[in-house]
């Protein structure tokens, strides 16, 4: 019998598989539709996020929710799910290290294959550089959409960004939810799945 994504959460979250977990509130699985279309993946959670236990719930989760809504006419939880490359927050917010999103990969991949989404977007450049297997940034990323394991992945800049650059990172971020928008309305072919 296969686990559902409800049984992989409740495994997450006693994870020990690296320091991480030893300075968290909680772990940070993700939170959506457990058969979504659309799954964006960010960094790790924050502050807020690790308090409450669901991912992009503070001001960057409320950017990232209006802008779904704004140019996709999506809700979190209709037809979407959020998660991370780790699932514990780093001290101080750091960025997570190597060996970190090496430990927490398993738990993404298992995200993917048990919720199946068609669509891809992955905010900033962790989730970006980790998916799309390459050391370049987010600035070059951006701006086109990639064809991943039968999917289609549009890397953006992670709403965090946008709140500290102001009306340039915000057009670009507009521009590829509505890249992911479109995929999203392309007919699902044996081609492209």
């Amino acid at each position: 019998m296969s686990a559902s994504l409800a049984d992989v959460s409740v495994e997450a979250s006693g994870c020990t598989r690296c320091p991480l977990a030893g300075s968290r509130t909680q772990v940070v699985f993700g939170m959506g539709d457990p058969h979504a279309d659309l799954m964006f993946i960010g960094e790790g959670p924050g502050a807020e996020e690790d308090r409450q236990g669901l991912p992009f719930v503070g001001r960057s989760g409320q950017l990232l929710d209006r802008l779904m809504l704004e140019e996709m006419g999506m809700r979190r939880g209709e037809n979407v799910y959020i998660a991370n490359c780790v699932k514990c927050r780093p001290p101080a917010n750091r960025d997570p290290k190597p060996d970190e999103i090496t430990a927490c990969r398993p738990w993404l991949e298992t995200q993917l294959d048990l919720i199946d989404p068609r669509v891809i977007v992955t905010l900033g450049n962790f989730a970006s550089k980790l998916l799309l297997g390459t050391n370049t940034g987010i600035t070059q990323l951006r701006g086109r959409t990639y064809p991943w394991q039968g999917r289609v992945l549009v890397p953006t800049l992670h709403p965090a960004a946008v709140l500290r650059g102001g009306g340039g990172p915000m057009a670009q971020v507009r521009a590829d939810l509505v890249r992911a928008k479109l995929a999203l309305a392309q007919p699902v072919t044996s081609a492209n799945r």
